[in-house]
């Protein structure tokens, strides 16, 4: 994705902070595993003990007299075997009620990155704090991220910032889990903060780091920004997921941008990231409220030629939008349409379609429809 990372920078070159930092060091994680075959079928023995028996704890150790229940690695395997990550703090609780036992850090590290992986933040934070001891960093990188998709962004910064300054370049994944974190969490203000340190430490963007800045710029009502951004990175063949697409349509129907609207629809469709029934809704809702009735009731034509299938909610929009606008004869085409599709009428499509004959005097058929409204059971106008 480092086309991603290009139209972004060439996109915010006038921003003074996104510059590189050119004598940053920067060391990356992997995962080193060592074999514990040979202790699995013991360590298998004991889960399932631990699982099946209640007061496991009173008879443990007399069950497996020749275990040593204080190897790191025999305790790592216990946990790693173990299908229940409480299960595993429960033993590794037990063993702090042996007499001599200590904790070291490979067992730590082991019960430690089963609550992360089992996304028990409150859980986590508890057991370094009981236990004292400092996570290996890959493990702290997966705690701060558990922390950023647990919206808990004061926490996820402190860990964040313990891994910079032990001089550890998060991976792609983690940045954009902070950046999807503080949208959540409604501060756009680190969104910017992290992107900005994200660049300096050289980590390319991809397509996610994208959709979170294009909603960034919408929570911060700068729409204009986001759309410029996503048409640049639609440009170098980097397509976001749809949602994203919607939200920016949303925003730029609010401000009224209807031409940058139409070239987002047409963009979707060139990309095979098509609009569907809730794309269109929210364009043609926004037309008719804004006394574009005429355009909203050609887009909703075309989506029927383009073979789309109009819902429920699409034909009553645009029934209450024609209604509005006293374009009556088009609403009850409209109408009879929806009921050949299947569709039947509720309260509130009968309401507008009888507010709709009212005022263009059609009275006689704003009877008719009362007496059906009352027919079906609802509670006709007064």
């Amino acid at each position: 994705m480092a086309r991603a990372s290009s139209s972004i920078l060439t996109f915010l070159r006038q921003n003074p902070h996104a510059r590189q930092k050119p004598d940053t060091q920067i060391r990356h994680l992997s995962v080193e595993t060592k074999d514990c075959s040979d202790l699995t079928q013991v360590a298998q023995q004991i889960c399932h003990v631990i699982r099946t028996k209640p007061r496991w704890e009173n008879t443990l150790s007399s069950e497996y007299p020749s275990s040593n229940f204080s190897d790191p690695l025999f305790i790592r395997e216990v946990v790693k075997q173990q299908s229940n990550v409480f299960l595993s703090v429960r033993f590794f609780l037990w063993l702090g009620t042996r007499e001599g036992f200590s904790p070291d850090p490979i067992s730590c590290n082991a019960v430690f990155g089963a609550l992360v992986e089992g996304n028990a933040c409150s859980a986590a934070k508890s057991f370094i704090k009981h236990t004292g001891f400092s996570p290996e960093p890959v493990l702290l990188e997966s705690y701060a991220r558990c922390l950023w998709e647990a919206g808990r962004v004061k926490e996820a910064s402190s860990v964040f910032k313990r891994l910079k300054e032990a001089g550890v370049c998060p991976g792609i994944g983690t940045w954009n889990a902070a950046l999807s974190g503080c949208i959540k969490a409604r501060r756009t203000d680190m969104v910017w903060k992290l992107y900005q340190e994200m660049m300096e430490y050289g980590v390319a963007a991809d397509v996610e780091t994208v959709e979170c800045l294009v909603r960034g710029y919408c929570d911060d009502n700068e729409v204009l920004k986001g759309y410029g951004l996503l048409s640049q990175v639609l440009g170098d063949g980097v397509v976001p997921g749809k949602a994203v697409f919607d939200r920016l349509i949303s925003e730029l129907c609010k401000e009224k941008e209807y031409d940058k609207v139409s070239e987002l629809l047409h963009a979707m469709i060139e990309v095979k990231c098509a609009p569907d029934n809730y794309t269109y809704l929210g364009v043609i809702n926004w037309l008719c409220k804004n006394e574009k009735l005429a355009e909203g009731f050609r887009i909703f034509n075309d989506l029927k030629d383009r073979g789309y299938a109009p819902d429920f909610v699409m034909y009553t929009t645009m029934i209450h939008g024609l209604c509005t606008m006293g374009s009556i004869g088009e609403a009850r085409k409209l109408w009879f349409e929806m009921i050949d599709k299947g569709f039947c009428p509720n309260e509130y499509t009968y309401n507008t379609m009888i507010h709709g004959f009212n005022q263009s005097g059609e009275l006689e058929q704003a009877w008719i429809l009362c007496k059906e409204m009352g027919g079906k059971g609802f509670r006709p106008p007064k």
